[in-house]
């Protein structure tokens, strides 16, 4: 077994590295001997592995550690209600392959034939992953999936069975968790103490760092940002509030409210598109969404005191349509002295998912050092 300080020291190489042995004994706070003693095994084992020499800052060559790319690949799942999108990453979450496939019926039976045939597109003839992570919308606690209201399931040993038909360690994660600790550690925010991520496509996803960890409860998968007021004027969600965060910002939310301007049928991505090219329905629309975009990521560094906001998910077109209305509301909604909110969009949409499940899959394969 291994301690908590060398799982430590792993983690951080992962997260930081290529890194030298001196920068790593300053973000450790110890003792080059001590640090040295540490990575050893590591280094011994092929976790770790020492780069040509470089120079650092003072002039002295020394050998950045990093972790081995020798160990392997790992599947990521995202489960929506129709599709499984199925990714192939290395250690670090980055992409080797993409795949989606629908989804027949939500048995989970059929679900994991399905995960096992997304696995088999993307390997090949290749050797397996070391683990998979499977990422839902609801509650899970890393084998089960609690509750998935997409999937229609309730107490499903999702894990076991995965398990159980690839031989191979699986972790079940709250799809906006996933993403988040995809984020804290591989992300563009990895290193930083604190941040919130929202997403918005078909729901409306809040996820928040806090002293360098996800903030994880019984309430985590719930959703509860999706019914925070944004506009008392606002369309109604299914639950009857006028106005939340899912009435202003869900997709399907906004495709009814364009069909229902227009008189015809039309889909979220086709709102965006004609708010592009000046329909004035779909432009109110679509600003209308903005402006309650900018309220909420104005609130949440508010709230959370992290100027740094990771917007990400399926429906981040709308971000790109009207940046200028986001951004906009968001100053309109900080106090002139705070800090400038910080906005990292990823909108590789359902690939954010997976890779995510792909993050949860790595962790746990560290913690299996």
């Amino acid at each position: 077994m291994i301690t908590d300080t060398e799982a430590a020291v792993a983690r951080t190489v992962l997260i930081h590295g290529p890194i030298s042995r001196s920068a790593l004994a300053v973000r450790m706070g110890m003792s080059p001997a001590s640090l040295t003693r540490l990575t050893k095994p590591f280094v011994d084992r092929g976790i770790l592995v020492e780069l040509d020499d470089v120079v650092d800052g003072v002039g002295r060559p020394s050998r950045p550690l990093d972790v081995s790319g020798g160990i392997g690949t790992f599947l990521g799942v995202k489960l929506t209600g129709g599709e499984a999108h199925v990714v192939l990453t290395d250690v670090r979450a980055q992409l080797r392959g993409t795949v989606v496939l629908p989804l027949e019926s939500h048995k989970p039976g059929v679900v994991v034939d399905t995960i096992i045939d997304g696995m088999a597109r993307l390997v090949g003839d290749g050797p397996r992953p070391v683990g998979i992570g499977i990422s839902v919308g609801g509650v899970t606690d890393g084998i089960r999936v609690i509750w998935g209201p997409y999937l229609e399931w309730e107490g499903v040993p999702l894990g076991e069975l995965v398990t159980a038909a690839t031989g191979l360690p699986t972790r079940i994660e709250n799809d906006l968790i996933a993403l988040t600790e995809a984020e804290r550690w591989f992300g563009v925010v990895r290193g930083l103490d604190g941040f919130a991520v929202i997403t918005i496509g078909v729901g409306v996803g809040y996820g928040v760092v806090s002293g360098g960890e996800v903030v994880r409860n019984i309430d985590s998968g719930i959703s509860l940002a999706a019914h925070v007021q944004l506009e008392p004027h606002g369309p109604l969600c299914s639950e009857g509030h006028r106005g939340c965060a899912q009435a202003m910002l869900g997709s399907a939310s906004i495709a009814a409210q364009a069909t229902t301007a227009l008189h015809r049928p039309v889909g979220y991505d086709e709102v965006l598109q004609l708010a592009t090219s000046g329909n004035p329905a779909a432009r109110a629309i679509v600003d209308a969404s903005a402006r309650a975009l900018g309220r909420l990521i104005a609130l949440s560094a508010n709230l959370t005191l992290h100027a740094d906001i990771v917007l990400a998910g399926e429906g981040m077109g709308l971000f790109a349509v009207a940046e200028d209305e986001v951004r906009a509301e968001i100053t309109a909604g900080r106090d002139p002295n705070a800090s400038p909110v910080r906005l990292h969009v990823d909108d590789s949409g359902f690939t954010a998912w997976a890779r995510g499940a792909a993050a949860v899959a790595i962790q746990a394969a560290f913690e299996r050092l």
